[in-house]
């Protein structure tokens, strides 16, 4: 299975700005992100970015960089445009990685690419885990996902679904029923080609969220445990913090 890593990259950030060139011992953000991507199986890893210092950064560690347009108003459509810059085949796996996951595991980028090659009937691939804790199961910025018994995601919301009749509004003991929805995603280039194509959906619009897209123009996306559990990205001055000391 052959695939290709692509990772949007933003200067501009409303909690952090600068964020993917933000210092993390000694080495910024974006580079992080880079280095894990080139551990999985991916055949080629590039940054998409909008921006000349970022670009500049990631040349000078010697990644291949797609400079795209500033407009874009979401990841998609970045991603989109990336891919046709770099030429790839209609049916060329993609897996979008995020660039502010600097400690992502090369496992789930491999996982999330064999899911959707398994499943050719699928537009898209994506993973999930456990909650952790139960502040998570209320928290709106916590994505939950329910899929059937085939991995067929039903929905995703910032909602506490599916809603346990027996013990909310108080937290249950058991959290098992509920999974946390991970932001990595892998396309198939038509599909994407596809996909942007679309006017935002009204369920879309309303969680936020945007391969809720996918399911409101009855496209199956395909969702697994992840066989790692990424630690949390970095979206605030504060989680930066954090990885600094994690990893200084």
């Amino acid at each position: 299975m052959a695939f290709v890593v692509i990772i949007p990259a933003r200067y501009a950030s409303t909690r952090l700005p600068a964020k993917p060139l933000a210092d993390i011992a000694g080495k910024p953000m974006i580079q992080h992100v880079y280095e894990r991507a080139k551990l999985s199986a991916a055949s080629r890893v590039a940054i998409a970015t909008d921006d000349s210092r970022i670009a500049d950064a990631a040349a000078s560690f010697g990644a291949e960089v797609v400079m795209t347009a500033a407009t874009h108003e979401s990841g998609s459509d970045r991603l989109n445009e990336a891919a046709s810059k770099l030429g790839l085949a209609p049916e060329t796996i993609i897996v979008n990685v995020q660039g502010d996951e600097p400690l992502i595991p090369p496992t789930i980028i491999d996982q999330v690419a064999g899911n959707l090659a398994a499943h050719p009937d699928y537009g898209m691939a994506t993973l999930s885990c456990p909650l952790d804790g139960a502040a998570q199961l209320f928290e709106p910025s916590v994505v939950k996902v329910v899929a059937d018994k085939t991995g067929r995601a039903l929905y995703f919301s910032r909602a506490s679904i599916p809603y346990s009749r027996k013990h909310f509004p108080a937290t249950p003991s058991d959290l098992t029923p509920w999974q946390r929805h991970i932001g990595i995603y892998a396309y198939r280039v038509r599909f994407l080609q596809q996909f942007v194509s679309w006017a935002p959906a009204p369920i879309e619009q309303l969680e936020s969220l945007e391969q809720l897209r996918a399911l409101w123009n009855g496209a199956a996306i395909h969702v697994e445990p992840a066989r790692e559990v990424p630690p949390a990205g970095v979206d605030t001055p504060e989680d930066l913090a954090r990885l600094r000391e994690l990893l200084r």
